[in-house]
């Protein structure tokens, strides 16, 4: 009975002690870190480099006359569009009108008295010929034709200069476009080339300026050269509703020193007249397109102090750490330049928990499916 007893104690003591030990085993391993992963894809991705700028437009005068006078009357409204030749603005031409009549009159008694120093050098002409007058005396009747043709010429110009400020009295619109506020009205002084009358731009097309980063350049040079030249895409900061899309057809001839970037142009056709010089726009440009880039979401990318790293699930479930190098990114993806492999999953939620060879579990099967392919931002 004893020796019965005690067999049993020892089973009980052994079945304790192999508990312990399973305790102690599950106890001693951390539990599997919920995460979100996602595959690495390999796809074309085109690389776009966004900027702010700022319309302009296609041409733009500043109305000023070019005579001193008063205003006699305005002819446009604020805002209106106008016509090439369009007339704008009269001024009282009255003073003009009569020194014009006064310099045409001019011209008429010089016109006559040219008339007779002609009649009057061949008549003596003539009478030389037959010894009536001296030499002498012809060449007097010669220097005054000459004298006359003189002031012929100059009353003709005087004349003509009548003209052309008579003319300058109506302002007329340099190019068809849109004329600003009104800035004079009837009875107001101009000076000439001092008082503004007008603005007039030309608002289509329309131009578009915008400043590029001088690492740039080459990627710039090289779309530019290619055929159809370089794109735009024009938005308004947001409002990523509506797009408008431009040509790029300047790059200036040298770089900022101060800012270290380099002068762009696109033009708009601003056919709706939707933009309007002076705004601030959001510009796209397609730079280059990376051929099956390695792409993941930006979630998945972390800094550390060597640089941007992922965390790469392997095949048994375990994290490993990995430093990469971006080329791109926009739009939630980021395409890998280096580091990473086309179908190797990487952890996109959940990282603060990890560490080089802790295992993870799926947390949402759903969210470990490839993104989308958008465009791509150059760093």
């Amino acid at each position: 009975m004893n020796a019965t007893r005690l067999a049993l104690l020892l089973i009980s003591l052994l079945t304790l002690a192999a508990c312990s030990d399973g305790n102690a085993k599950k106890k001693g391993e951390a539990p599997p870190v919920p995460v979100t992963t996602a595959k690495a894809a390999a796809r074309d991705i085109p690389v776009t480099l966004k900027v702010v700028g700022r319309a302009e437009a296609y041409e733009s005068v500043v109305l000023k006359s070019r005579v001193d006078g008063q205003v006699a009357a305005v002819l446009f409204t604020e805002g209106q569009h106008v016509k090439q030749g369009d007339v704008l603005i009269r001024l009282d031409a009255t003073d003009f009108a009569a020194r014009l009549q006064q310099a045409e009159a001019t011209a008429a008694r010089d016109q006559a008295l040219i008339d007779k120093s002609r009649a009057d050098t061949a008549r003596y002409t003539a009478l030389k010929e037959r010894n009536f007058v001296s030499e002498e005396k012809v060449n007097d009747i010669r220097t005054n034709e000459a004298a006359a043709s003189a002031n012929l010429r100059a009353s003709k110009a005087a004349a003509e200069v009548a003209r052309l400020q008579l003319s300058y009295a109506t302002i007329r619109a340099p190019f068809t476009g849109v004329v600003g506020a009104r800035l004079v009205f009837p009875g107001s002084s101009v000076k000439v080339n001092d008082t503004v009358l007008a603005v007039v731009n030309r608002v289509r097309p329309l131009l578009i300026t915008f400043s590029i980063p001088e690492k740039h350049l080459p990627r710039l040079r090289a779309a530019m050269a290619a055929a159809g030249g370089m794109k735009v895409d024009v938005s308004l900061p947001g409002d990523t509703s509506r797009h408008y899309d431009g040509d790029v057809h300047f790059i200036d001839n040298a770089v900022d020193a101060t800012t270290g970037t380099i002068l762009m142009k696109a033009t708009l056709p601003n056919d709706d007249e939707k933009l309007t010089p002076g705004q601030f726009l959001n510009v796209t440009l397609l730079l280059d397109t990376l051929s099956g880039a390695v792409t993941i979401p930006n979630e998945a990318v972390q800094q550390g102090a060597d640089g941007n790293f992922v965390y790469v699930v392997k095949d048994d479930q375990s994290t490993e750490v990995r430093p990469i190098t971006t080329a791109a990114a926009d739009a939630g993806v980021t395409a890998i330049a280096k580091g990473l492999q086309a179908g190797e999953t990487v952890v996109t939620d959940g990282q603060l928990r990890l560490a080089p060879g802790v295992k993870v579990k799926q947390r949402d099967a759903t969210q470990s499916k490839t993104p989308p392919a958008p465009a791509a931002t150059a760093k």
